[in-house]
């Protein structure tokens, strides 16, 4: 019983969604309460919480992976999501708000799309069954970043931390380029992977198996529906709520593989993929509220494990702060290569 409490704690995961629907409630100033919350109180939280590297018991792993409550706790992510996002776009198609408290929830909107949308998408994006990876897809598609899901699983996890990887920063790059780079370079990634699928087919790019073609018409639709129930204006919101979970995506895949390179072989191929590729980091706070990201190191290693059991390797290479508060960070590139290039081994440096 102590255990099953002790598993509650992936409950704050719900703490944002919880935050923007008490901004809902009241309005005004708590329409900014949501990125308040991220930015400033969770940070908070993740420098006077404990940093905990201590991995599971044989025993543990082998209960908490036949647990199916670590999988319903993802899977509730989906009502709240989309009941979040429904109400957002009910209330602002009144058009009785005022310019900052639009701001406010949109911004706050975009942050839950990130956060219990496509980070939940990500991790039921490894997973082997055919439904979950659905329900992947279903929470990318307001994010209106559906080719995520084959650049990130056919592209990313092959690339990371190489040249050909679009998704891991260069040495002394700034986020706010890497924004960019990395946004436009997983579109063509996605786009020339989904040919490469089809071509091992022998299907044209215009098959009805082209999965990059029925993401547009999915988000089309989705786009379409929102104008059609609530009005041109919730569109061009949507849109811009999407954008945020975006550039909130980007911000984490800048701080998850900033600086750090494989070796190539006189083969020409790149050592393989280990735990010494990714940023990890063990804060707690940042832990239980992003599904155990943070230990994004042994994901990369062992990418089909499911969250719960993802391991601390001691030869990973240690951010100072967890990811949220590394965000924070990066938002500042002088302050963030201050901190962050002398942590780089130095092998990896160009």
């Amino acid at each position: 019983m102590t255990e099953f409490f002790k598993d509650l704690k992936y409950l704050t995961a719900y703490s944002i969604p919880f935050v923007l629907g008490v901004a809902f409630l009241f309005k005004g100033v708590y329409a900014f309460a949501t990125p308040i919350y991220v930015f400033v109180v969770v940070p908070i939280f993740e420098l006077l919480l404990p940093v905990i590297p201590k991995n599971l018991s044989a025993s543990q792993r082998s209960t908490k992976a036949k647990n199916i409550l670590f999988d319903g706790l993802l899977y509730v992510n989906i009502p709240i999501v989309f009941g979040l996002l429904f109400h957002y776009l009910s209330i602002v198609a009144t058009g009785k708000f005022s310019l900052f408290e639009l701001v406010g929830f949109t911004f706050s909107m975009g942050l839950v799309l990130g956060s219990n949308g496509i980070n939940v998408a990500h991790e039921l994006g490894h997973r082997k069954t055919f439904w979950e990876r659905t329900l992947s897809k279903v929470l990318l598609c307001p994010s209106l970043y559906m080719h995520f899901y084959i650049e990130h699983n056919y592209g990313h996890h092959q690339h990371a931390a190489t040249p050909n990887d679009p998704a891991t920063a260069r040495y002394n790059q700034s986020v706010y380029s890497f924004w960019l780079s990395s946004i436009w370079g997983q579109i063509k990634n996605a786009a020339t992977i989904q040919k490469q699928l089809l071509k091992r087919e022998n299907r044209s790019f215009f098959s009805s198996h082209n999965d990059l073609l029925w993401y547009l018409i999915f988000q089309s639709t989705y786009l379409a529906l929102v104008g059609f129930v609530f009005g041109l204006n919730a569109v061009a919101l949507a849109v811009l709520a999407a954008l945020v979970s975006v550039l909130l995506l980007e911000s984490t895949n800048y701080i998850e593989h900033y600086g750090l390179v494989r070796r190539r072989r006189p083969s020409g191929r790149y050592e393989p993929v280990a735990e010494i590729h990714s940023w990890n980091s063990n804060h707690v706070m940042g832990r239980i509220l992003l599904y155990e990201l943070t230990r994004h190191s042994d994901h990369h290693y062992r990418s089909s494990k499911k969250y719960q059991l993802l391991d601390h390797h001691e030869t990973s290479p240690e951010m100072p702060f967890g990811y949220p508060t590394s965000i924070v960070l990066s938002l500042v590139p002088p302050a963030w290569f201050f901190i962050m290039n002398p942590r780089i081994p130095s092998e990896m440096k160009p």
